[in-house]
């Protein structure tokens, strides 16, 4: 097979997944991340319907992301008085499988580090194409050439600013903010609403988990400060425990503050730059991100097999295939579901969660939007001695 190395911009869960598949077809493979070190924690993921569970199963981690995953658990909706409105069952918020994606991310590396090149603490800042490769620089390591380059570093990704454009072409804001913490509590999972504001304890996203309708904020997104303060003057005059999240947000290690936006994007690759997982086709909380990503790497690297590295075909097949799928699961907005705009909607919302009728048709329809992909079996990502399936 020609294209035979590979560079990976982003090690959490989507680039790792293609890693693994890259590693089984022979292919030589460096993964380059941002950050220090492995990115640990972080919120909850969920895998849901026979699709995703296939690849889970294929990519031989099934029973270990089952053995890891959180459960998941029932949060109640309360108010000021911390009084029960509603019960969000667990199987709405975590899926057929639920699992932290620190510890996702983990498990995919103890599986690739061994065949493939990770560079921790480095960050592309340049990509020309030639007509044999990708010639790349870097913040810190020398440049080096790949055969192709994948971007696989979340919905702020650097390998689609530098090959495609500018972010504010392909990256749409919804009108909410969402920020993790954890803030020292063990609490029983519990969610509170304001119109335009959500603030939750131990739930299934993180220990502290918060959405507010806002204008588009100005800040740095690697200064904790700066977020803590814009967090802080959001939930100013909101009641329930808030007042306290707030006082303990002020001393809290980790933060985490971002838009929700959707990725659009017509095509996924540029010569031999290719898009993967929430740089392609991102929407934050959008209940199927992690699985798209899996789906995704799958994706890819079959069709990168069938077509005996031939990355013009690969990567036009990839594109059909992954569009459709990313179309269907892509149309929820999760900002006004979570932070209602008023106490009627709020009321509407609870009312939803008390009807077993309504909440059953509405997780069987996103079973349904999770299956609606074409899920090849692909032989060349077979582990020696073994099927896909």
């Amino acid at each position: 097979m020609k294209n035979t190395t590979v560079l990976i911009s982003g090690a959490s869960v989507a680039g790792p997944a293609l890693a693994l598949w890259l590693g089984r077809m022979g292919c030589t493979v460096t993964v380059v991340e941002k950050a220090p070190a492995l990115r640990l924690g972080g919120q909850a993921v969920d895998f849901k319907g026979a699709t995703h569970l296939t690849v889970l199963e294929r990519m031989g981690v099934l029973d270990e992301v089952r053995r890891r995953q959180t459960g998941g658990t029932d949060q109640e909706v309360v108010d000021a008085d911390g009084r029960r409105l509603a019960v969000i069952p667990g199987a709405f918020t975590g899926g057929d499988i639920e699992i932290r994606r620190g510890d996702l991310a983990a498990l995919l590396y103890e599986r690739t580090r061994r065949s493939c090149e990770y560079v921790f603490g480095d960050s592309i800042t340049s990509l020309t194409e030639t007509t044999g490769g990708v010639h790349v620089t870097f913040e810190r390591g020398a440049p080096r050439t790949f055969d192709l380059v994948v971007g696989a570093d979340g919905i702020h990704s650097n390998v689609r600013r530098l090959a495609f454009g500018p972010e504010s072409g392909y990256v749409n804001f919804t009108g909410h903010y969402y920020a993790l913490a954890d803030l020292g509590l063990d609490h029983p999972p519990a969610m509170y609403n304001e119109p335009g504001r959500m603030a939750a304890l131990g739930g299934p996203k993180a220990p502290a988990f918060f959405v507010f309708a806002s204008g588009r904020l100005d800040y740095d997104r690697y200064d904790a400060e700066q977020q803590k303060r814009l967090l802080i003057d959001a939930y100013r005059g909101m009641g329930w425990k808030v007042p306290e999240l707030m006082a303990r947000l002020r001393d809290a290690e980790e933060v985490y503050l971002d838009s929700i936006s959707k990725v659009r994007m017509d095509h996924y690759a540029k010569g031999r730059v290719v898009l993967l997982g929430d740089a392609a086709y991102g929407n934050t909380l959008g209940g199927f991100g992690s699985g798209l990503a899996i789906v995704g790497a799958h994706v890819l690297a079959g069709e990168l097999a069938e077509a005996d590295g031939d990355h013009v075909t690969a990567f036009a097949r990839y594109e059909e295939i992954m569009h459709r799928y990313a179309t269907v699961t892509g149309q929820s907005s999760a900002g006004p579901f979570l932070a209602p705009p008023s106490p009627l909607r709020i009321t509407m919302r609870n009312w939803m969660f008390k009807r077993s009728l309504l909440l059953r048709v509405m997780l069987k329809a996103t079973d349904r939007f999770a299956r609606s992909v074409e899920l090849k079996d692909y032989p060349a990502l077979a582990p020696v001695g073994g099927s896909t399936r």
